[in-house]
């Protein structure tokens, strides 16, 4: 039988990095960064959009990037990911599938995904919107991190039974669930948050992400105690972790 082709797809760059967010800060992850998102959050400090090119790190953790052509084939990206790990062969934890929002490219995760696992284990970066996509790919993650879009930091409509449904799939594998908050962040949707993480499993985490700007968190730390104290009250897992990649100036 012939071997089934592998898909290309545009990327927005691939880099080596400290993970800067949720319970696998500071870890070192090779990032994989998909474009578009189904989601227009106000916050985002992202750019997602697809472009002609991808910015790829000229050697791991060097922090200069090089312009290269899209789509990309799979072998390539392949090659450059098991590279950077056999150079470093023990400082890579795992490959960060970021985006945007990568659930939109299901069909080249189908096909990517179950290669770079052998390399490296894989953490899926999502906003916890798409659960019939997660369902076909969970059995290739190793983990899951999770947002619940919050309507007071969206501005969008907050789709609780869609974010329900995720996390139930999500937690087939390690996941824990995002929460960024900021002043405007109201008690009650910490509380509809934790119902609903609580009613999925006791054991997931809740990370409060307070908005970055600048390099400076936008809450003061009393309105974050009282977050903490509120949620777990709920849920007892809860934990306080800001962007720190920001405050470390890395990629």
């Amino acid at each position: 039988m012939p071997t089934p082709l592998i898909p290309k797809a545009d990327l927005i760059e691939i880099f080596s990095s400290i993970q800067g967010e949720g319970t696998l800060v500071g870890i070192r992850q090779i990032f994989i960064r998909f474009p578009d998102c189904n989601l227009n959050c106000r916050y985002c400090d992202t750019d997602f959009l697809k472009s002609p090119t991808c910015l790829i790190e000229s050697s791991s953790g060097s922090g200069e990037l090089e312009t290269v052509k899209n789509p990309f084939n799979f072998s390539r990206v392949k090659n450059l990911v098991t590279k950077w790990n056999s150079e470093l062969p023990d400082a890579h934890h795992s490959i960060s599938i970021t985006g945007g929002e990568p659930l939109l490219h299901g069909e080249v995760l189908l096909s990517w995904l179950p290669e770079l696992r052998k390399i490296l284990p894989i953490y899926l970066e999502t906003n916890g919107t798409l659960p019939d996509q997660l369902e076909v790919l969970i059995q290739h993650l190793d983990w899951v991190s999770m947002d619940i879009k919050l309507h007071s930091q969206t501005g969008l409509r907050t789709e609780w039974e869609i974010h329900r449904q995720f996390l139930k799939i999500a937690n087939q594998t390690d996941c824990y669930v995002k929460l960024v908050v900021g002043e405007e962040t109201p008690d009650l949707e910490l509380q509809l948050a934790a119902d609903l993480v609580s009613e999925v499993s006791k054991r997931i985490w809740i990370v409060l992400q307070p908005v970055t700007k600048t390099g400076q968190i936008t809450l003061s730390t009393n309105r974050l105690l009282q977050m903490q104290a509120l949620t777990s009250e709920i849920h007892s897992k809860v934990r306080v972790i800001p962007q720190t990649h920001r405050f470390m100036g890395v990629l």
